[in-house]
């Protein structure tokens, strides 16, 4: 008890801290992780350990720049350096328990996935409090409604994504979870629209609304020739995770991900290579339309029904092909931008591979909705070019063949790795997801 009072204390005037330079939301931030210290579990202990050190960094900086600034005016410096010491200490201290042998017995469970789920929770914090001090305008939800409270949704989308950790740790979860929280994600990014179009501009990013087609990824700026925005966030994304895009972050694709799974699914040998150059012909056509309307000077609204044509006939192939195939046939036949995730993603270092110890059950093929498993992809010891690292296979395969794979570290670390990058995007484009 003692060391859950020493955290708990740090915590508080770290707390008291942030309250009196007027950032509530890094108050309800620290109050928030010193109530994880209250759990078992071995990666909120290690959370809160992190955490204080940086809070001991903020205190030795603090202190420093204070005590120097008492000494520039003649004052006395001395009782000020007693108590920034003292809360130094203090705060070191609880960062240490946290790692010592005391604070592992108290942090004992879920030991296996400790650093894994805190990876997670830090990440998600880094890339999120770097998003909100880098964009020139309040990026987050409680920062628009709240002014200055933007900290506070970053510590519960942290929560979330190392919670999301937790239940994707197994193949298992992850074939269970992965499609639940793409579609939470398109839930809260067309609800938003929604919003947007109700005339509530706070849920807009730019307070200007955009037509949600993936294609327009590529075609919009062509056309407007300016808002490179979302291909530089799909290309970034990409080189980190692949062609996973198309299965975690894409907002359209869970809607192909949900008709798919109505019908039963049919894994079709007509899909195959030659579909590649279907979907680059494709592809070239949307930006050669793009490119020819700009310098048309097509206005506007011809440009903006021209695309809201693309994803309506999107959507038809999704409901017509997609559900009655139990494929995801918009997003390995139709959508533009998947052929290019897919040719992006070889650029990437994630791979998915089959070992020679595969038996050829095919229990794989029947798993895969991108139709990436084929006989003849099996045989070559790896998915076909419409994979995008779902990881479906990896939980029905029963000789334990399938798995990722990442220069010199195993599988199963690769899988980690894979995982944290992932999940962390997912709470990214989840807090900052706007049209």
């Amino acid at each position: 008890m003692a060391g859950l009072f020493i955290i708990s204390l740090s915590y508080l005037l770290l707390a008291a801290h942030a309250l009196r330079g007027g950032d509530g939301g890094l108050a309800v931030f620290m109050i928030g992780t010193a109530g994880l210290a209250f759990s078992r579990e071995r990666w909120a202990g290690n959370v809160a350990g992190v955490m204080l050190g940086c809070g001991s960094l903020l205190w030795l900086v603090k202190g420093s720049s204070l005590i120097n600034l008492r000494i520039g005016v003649g004052g006395d410096w001395i009782r000020l350096a007693v108590i920034m010491g003292s809360l130094f200490a203090v705060t070191i201290f609880a960062a240490a328990y946290c790692f010592s042998t005391a604070g592992r017995e108290r942090f004992c469970q879920g030991k296996d996935q400790g650093w894994f789920r805190t990876s997670i929770f830090l990440l998600t914090v880094l890339l999120l409090e770097i998003t909100r001090n880098k964009v020139s305008f309040p990026i987050l939800l409680a920062d628009r409604f709240f002014p200055g409270w933007g900290r506070a949704e970053i510590f519960l989308l942290a929560c979330y994504a190392s919670w999301l950790g937790g239940k994707m740790f197994s193949p298992e979860g992850a074939k269970t979870m992965r499609p639940r929280i793409w579609a939470l994600f398109s839930l809260v990014f067309f609800g938003q629209l929604a919003f947007g179009i109700a005339g509530i501009e706070q849920f807009l990013m730019t307070g200007k609304l955009h037509l949600p087609v993936p294609a327009l990824i590529a075609a919009g700026p062509v056309y407007r020739g300016s808002g490179f925005f979302m291909p530089i966030l799909f290309t970034v994304s990409v080189l980190l995770v692949g062609p996973a895009w198309c299965s975690h972050l894409c907002y359209i694709g869970a809607w192909d991900d949900q008709c798919s799974r109505i019908g039963k699914l049919r894994p079709s040998r007509k899909f195959n290579s030659r579909l590649i150059w279907m979907r680059l012909a494709l592809l070239a056509v949307v930006v050669g339309a793009a490119w020819g309307m700009r310098v048309a000077g097509a206005s506007v609204a011809i440009a903006v029904w021209s695309a809201s044509l693309f994803g309506l006939a999107g959507i038809a192939v999704m409901f017509w092909f997609s559900r009655r195939m139990g494929m995801m046939v918009h997003c390995t036949a139709f959508c533009p931008m998947g052929i290019v995730s897919n040719l992006l993603g070889r650029v990437s270092p994630w791979r998915m591979k089959i070992s020679d110890d595969c038996c050829k059950c095919m229990k794989c093929s029947k798993s895969c909705r991108y139709n990436a498993l084929k006989p003849v992809d099996i045989a070559a010891g790896r998915p076909g070019i419409s994979c995008t690292l779902c990881g479906d296979c990896i939980s029905s395969c029963s000789s334990s063949s399938l798995g990722y794979r990442l220069p010199i570290v195993t599988p199963k670390t690769a899988r980690m790795v894979f995982l944290v990058l992932v999940i962390t995007l997912h709470a990214l484009f989840l807090g900052v997801a706007r049209i």
